[in-house]
């Protein structure tokens, strides 16, 4: 692979943030889900900052109607940070700025829950004449270490087309996921795909690569959206539309992430997300480890 300074393929990210997060109902009646925080800090604002880091120079939040509070976390908040600046709390102004600082924000509106695919077809007007490509971040996956998406990026500039992020699963484990079919590159991380099968039986996969939350797209799969059917509900799924593209002929790789993951999606991996990222601190790392040995180690009725 050739540097970073020649493998930037995408300025533009899309997270799709529209859904109701059911599961972790009642908070998610007043607070959106993307908003709770991992510590202090939003996964919405993880996510972000990981496009960020990647290149991206603006962001596309994917949201519904009664959802604007995801964006506003964005936007400056000038009296806020008068205030903490007079008092001095140098620190936590720097954190409450660092969203508004990472990339230009915007929004457009999913009216009706009709899939990924459709969520994301939802972004094409934002996009600008020079998209070529955009990336697509799922906010529920925290993809650990971060860095996938240069990897991607780099992937992108050597074969073209599009590039999608893999995990290696325990084949006894592959039930629940999207499974790729997928061919070898000289590159042991990178596989070039040639179809997809949903949660198949672990007998049936067709590998052990499943797909994790980050989508490198060539802006050919907006077309695609536009030219498959929706299938149950009447929802348009961003994999058939892929999968449209490799049946024309359009080079779809995955890279295989060989970090790991959080699923901010339901309440058990967000707890997971937030002891893992809480131990990680100077300012709560020692005493939350400290507490969890105690804790783990003493017996309850």
């Amino acid at each position: 692979m050739t540097g970073a300074a020649t493998t930037q393929t995408f300025r533009t990210a899309i997270v799709p943030a529209a859904g109701l997060g059911t599961r972790f109902l009642p908070a998610t009646k007043a607070v959106p889900k993307e908003l709770l925080p991992v510590v202090d800090t939003p996964g919405i604002e993880l996510v972000a900052a990981e496009a960020a880091a990647a290149g991206a120079e603006r962001l596309v939040i994917v949201t519904s109607p009664g959802k604007d509070a995801v964006v506003r976390y964005f936007e400056k908040q000038p009296e806020l940070e008068e205030n903490l600046e007079s008092k001095g709390k140098t620190a936590l102004l720097e954190k409450v700025r660092r969203g508004h600082d990472l990339l230009a924000v915007e929004t457009a509106i999913q009216e009706q829950a009709l899939g990924l695919g459709h969520a994301v077809a939802q972004a094409e007007p934002n996009l600008r004449p020079d998209d070529e490509a955009v990336a697509v971040l799922l906010p529920d996956d925290l993809v650990l270490p971060t860095g996938v998406l240069e990897k991607m990026s780099a992937v992108r500039a050597e074969f073209g087309g599009s590039v999608l992020c893999a995990f290696d699963i325990p084949k006894a484990e592959i039930s629940p996921y999207g499974v790729f079919d997928v061919t070898d590159t000289d590159d042991d991380d990178v596989k070039r795909v040639h179809g997809m099968v949903e949660k198949p039986k672990p007998e049936d996969a067709p590998s052990t690569y499943a797909a994790a939350g980050r989508y490198l797209l060539d802006r050919a799969i907006f077309d695609a959206l536009k030219r498959i059917t929706p299938g149950s509900g009447g929802e348009l799924q961003l994999t058939d539309a892929v999968a449209l593209l490799i049946s024309e002929g359009h080079p779809v790789h995955v890279v295989v992430h060989r970090g790991g993951r959080h699923d901010l999606g339901n309440p058990g991996g967000f707890l997971r997300a937030a002891v893992d990222f809480a131990l990680e601190t100077p300012e709560y790392g020692p005493s939350l480890r400290a507490w969890l040995t105690e804790r783990i180690g003493t017996e309850r009725p």
